[in-house]
């Protein structure tokens, strides 16, 4: 087992990379949304040498964004969806993707000796996250109510 270890030491390059785990997703998902999630998630694969997946990931992300707060102009002001309805979900499948697309790689990564981007970095992305959408969501509705 030893050798194994020493073996593997030398022969597997140490990732210089940093990634995001999947606590950092959910967290960062959370806080600010869809585009959020295809941002952390694009940039895991583009550490994993995977840029096709992070292109996808960016057009889902962007479509779901749309779908979300464009339907949220389309529900009756008399409908009361409880607030952390919409983010818990898209924050649960956001999750549950990274899980099944990346654990693998993410596992591969720390056991290599590759590190995670710290919290603060996360909560970070997520509050401009937030800030983009809410700019973005007041500004739609601003050009579409008048």
């Amino acid at each position: 087992m030893k050798e194994e270890l020493m073996e593997k030491s030398v022969f597997t390059e140490i990732p210089t990379e940093k990634i995001y785990n999947g606590r950092a997703i959910w967290v960062g998902t959370f806080l600010g949304g869809p585009l959020v999630a295809g941002y952390l998630i694009a940039e895991n694969f583009k550490v994993f040498n995977d840029n096709e997946k992070a292109r996808i990931t960016w057009i889902i992300a962007l479509l779901t964004t749309i779908v979300i707060f464009g339907g949220l102009f389309f529900v009756p002001e008399n409908v009361k969806i409880p607030n952390q309805i919409i983010p818990i979900l898209y924050t649960a499948i956001a999750s549950v993707l990274a899980k099944r697309f990346q654990e693998q790689k993410s596992n591969e990564h720390i056991e290599n000796g590759g590190k995670n981007y710290g919290w603060w970095r996360v909560i970070a992305i997520g509050l401009i996250g937030v800030l983009i959408s809410v700019f973005t969501f007041v500004g739609i509705d601003l050009f579409v109510s008048h």
